[in-house]
């Protein structure tokens, strides 16, 4: 982003700059700092944009209307709300926060002798490939229970709950809290790291903004795949009627572009380069 430096050049002191030294016209002559923040910002926007793409999974309600259809009982009185198994990634986010800070770095440092610290990046990705495999993980469990369900009768009722318990769903519950957990704190430290003090709250805006655009993202893929899927007269994949529908075909394309938001992201980080700080940690690392 060399060429945005023109931008603070000044060209004519007389036509450039008042009397006090101020730029005239704030829109043909900015400050350095204003240059540079402009290209920090431009510069994390590639990696920011995977972010975008991690997040469409986490705008649908589709494990709601898998619940819905399984059994959900504790025992022979107590049933869980549908919406209430959302509350199981919350906890696994919780314990993954404090096994990471307490346990696994700890042991990690024990094991290898030496400080053991998984940069911004590192994470992040870890954090996108966690949002893969509950995908696939949830791809696998709604093949399970629609099989289950055909098998058993429950093709024209939807309604019904079918003899599969929904402690099924719980293992993509938890890898999404913990992908959350993972993912969340370590973009928002990337933001705060590579922005100046001056943008912090731009760091703060990023992360919204990634999660409207998200949602918009998740809208445009719902309603492609529906119209692509029901065309000829077909069921859709996502019809109303989930034991009809093929929600796990669903999962699979959200899989596909999960992977490819993967590449992408270990593309985004080769070209961004080593960010603040890390290349003194690697210059530390490699004296005798």
């Amino acid at each position: 982003f060399r060429f945005l430096n023109k931008a603070c050049i000044v060209q004519d002191p007389e036509l450039d700059l008042s009397p006090d030294g101020e730029a005239i016209d704030p829109w043909r002559l900015c400050t350095v700092d204003q240059v540079e923040e402009l290209k920090a910002l431009l510069k994390v926007v590639p990696i920011w944009s995977t972010g975008v793409v991690s997040t469409i999974h986490s705008h649908y309600s589709f494990p709601v209307l898998q619940a819905t259809s399984m059994d959900r009982h504790i025992g022979s009185s107590f049933e869980i709300p549908a919406a209430s198994f959302g509350l199981f990634g919350v906890i696994s986010a919780i314990l993954w926060l404090v096994l990471y800070g307490c346990v696994i770095l700890p042991l990690a440092s024990k094991l290898t002798g030496k400080p053991v610290h998984f940069s911004t990046k590192q994470r992040m990705g870890f954090g996108l490939f966690l949002y893969f495999l509950a995908v696939l993980v949830s791809a696998a469990v709604e093949s399970v229970r629609r099989s289950v369900a055909i098998k058993e009768g429950y093709s024209d009722d939807p309604q019904s709950v079918i003899p599969m318990s929904a402690v099924w769903l719980l293992p993509q519950y938890l890898i999404i809290g913990i992908a959350g957990a993972v993912y969340a704190p370590s973009q928002n430290q990337f933001y705060i790291s590579e922005f100046p003090k001056t943008m912090s709250s731009v760091a703060t805006a990023l992360i919204g903004v990634g999660s409207a655009a998200g949602s918009l993202l998740a809208s445009f893929v719902l309603n492609t795949t529906n119209e692509l899927t029901k065309r000829g007269g077909q069921e859709s994949w996502i019809s109303s009627n989930i034991n009809k529908g093929h929600y796990d075909y669903f999962y699979l394309v959200q899989a596909g572009i999960c992977l490819v938001n993967i590449l992408c992201y270990i593309v985004c980080c080769r070209a961004y380069g080593p960010c603040k700080g890390e290349e003194v940690e690697v210059m530390e690392e490699e004296k005798p």
